[in-house]
């Protein structure tokens, strides 16, 4: 599988960041804070967070401005898995090899923690120390992730995601699910990252919208996909969990073989647009090829 330039690097500075975050919070209720830690800690690729990275340093944007970003992102994805995991919602026992929050903790808890770790985000995003060539910006960051979390964005996605349970969705209805559901996030963190560089064009944000809505999809095909060839051990929570929920999925509208080629599709027409960049998208380009060769 193809490894990520500077992965353990990002990791580790997201995962400094967040505990400085939580660690700066006054405590109130212990166990709550304790269930947002184990949300927010617990473990996890932190690919948004790599995403808005790697997408900063493509286009020279100071990296310290990118920690308020990538750690809002985080939070935002952290809670978004605290309630998908409950009964109400996907009703999983297992998230990353580990007893889901309301499992660890109780659903109140995991309810609440999820609630917390959302206005973190904003929090972050609206206290967060920018360069003062980004501050004036900071409105419009917070209106993008507004936008790619809530109603416009993963919630709407998620909603559309439960009401096609147990029905058979077209394939047209099954991308608009995931570009909202999945892919909303992570053209954020192109976005967001765009936002605090110097001299991107319009047209250079097109093209990077474009490639990070591509990756959005092919992500969510590549989930579909390894959801049905990987083992337990591999994906940290049950295998074959989206067919044992009755929800449409790219194999089972494609076949297995035709989700691929849709996933292999995906990545080409990325590449194709960061090449009309006049940027160095080795990283982001490795990015997409992490995407589509992933098995957990």
């Amino acid at each position: 599988m193809t490894k990520l330039a500077n992965h353990d690097v990002y990791q580790n500075r997201i995962n400094n960041f967040l505990a400085l975050q939580l660690n700066n919070l006054s405590i109130n209720d212990d166990k709550l804070h304790q269930a947002m830690r184990y949300g927010l800690l617990i473990g996890g690729k932190r690919m948004r967070p790599y995403l808005a990275y790697i997408t900063g340093e493509a286009l020279g944007a100071d990296l310290d401005d990118i920690d308020g970003i990538a750690g809002a992102l985080e939070c935002i994805h952290a809670y978004s898995l605290l309630h998908d995991d409950l009964p109400a919602m996907d009703d999983d026992d297992l998230r990353r090899g580990q007893p889901t929050c309301h499992k660890a903790f109780d659903e109140a808890t995991a309810i609440l923690a999820g609630d917390s770790l959302q206005t973190l985000a904003f929090d972050i995003l609206a206290n967060h120390n920018f360069s003062q060539a980004i501050k004036p910006k900071q409105i419009k960051l917070i209106q993008q992730l507004v936008s790619a979390s809530g109603y416009q964005g993963m919630c709407g996605g998620q909603a559309l995601d439960l009401a096609a349970t147990n029905q058979q969705i077209d394939l047209e209805k099954l991308e608009a699910l995931h570009s909202l559901k999945t892919g909303a996030l992570l053209e954020a963190s192109v976005l967001m990252s765009a936002e605090c560089a110097p001299q991107v064009t319009e047209k250079n944000k097109e093209a990077l919208q474009n490639y990070a809505r591509l990756i959005g999809l092919a992500y969510q095909v590549q989930d579909d996909i390894i959801d049905i060839t990987s083992t337990q051990e591999q994906l940290g929570k049950p295998s074959g969990s989206d067919l044992a929920a009755n929800k449409s999925t790219y194999p089972a509208l494609l076949g297995l073989q035709g989700a691929q080629q849709k996933a292999e599709n995906l990545f080409q027409q990325a590449l194709q647009a960061l090449a009309s960049l006049p940027y160095n998208t080795q990283s982001l380009a490795e990015f997409a090829t992490f995407i589509v060769k992933r098995n957990h």
